[in-house]
């Protein structure tokens, strides 16, 4: 691991610890994103859930709706309300935000997604590879990212969500 990432929410009462660096980091611009953030886009750690370690507090489960009738589980304070991590139907792989690391702007994202979708004043730049939806998972992570979630997931085709 290249620095001990730990995070937390508004008001202290959930902190967290990363156990080892994330599979891949994403720069979310779709509309649901938006929506759940109040923002432009949201910036996500994709990690082995088992690499999350909660040193305080217990983030609340709560189902949120998505526009394609699915739902998205959020993790948040039960103090501040505050949105830690997320999953997106596969309980394995948690989608820690960005925004709570203590150190946020250590992070860059690997990929831009749903950029169709992106806000005309963001200019992603050049070097960040950007997709107007989503993207082939085997073609763009690190082959040792893929092992690691291989590791974790039972043998199928269909790639986790933003």
């Amino acid at each position: 691991m290249s620095a001990l990432r730990e995070g937390g929410c508004a008001c202290g009462a959930i902190r967290y610890r990363l156990g080892s660096d994330p599979l891949f980091i994403h720069c979310c611009h779709c509309l649901n994103c938006q929506r759940q953030t109040g923002s432009a886009f949201v910036i996500n750690l994709l990690i082995e859930a088992s690499h999350v370690e909660v040193v305080a507090g217990a983030p609340r489960p709560v189902e949120v709706p998505r526009d394609d009738g699915s739902t998205q589980r959020i993790f948040r304070c039960p103090t501040c309300q505050v949105a830690v991590f997320s999953e997106y139907g596969r309980p394995e792989v948690r989608y820690v935000r960005a925004g709570t690391l203590d150190r946020p702007s250590e992070v860059t994202p690997d990929v831009h997604i749903f950029t169709k979708s992106k806000v005309g004043w963001i200019a992603i730049p050049e070097s960040t590879p950007a997709f107007e939806v989503y993207y082939d998972m085997k073609a763009v992570w690190p082959a040792a990212s893929l092992e690691r979630l291989n590791a974790i997931l039972a043998p199928s085709d269909s790639a986790p969500a933003r």
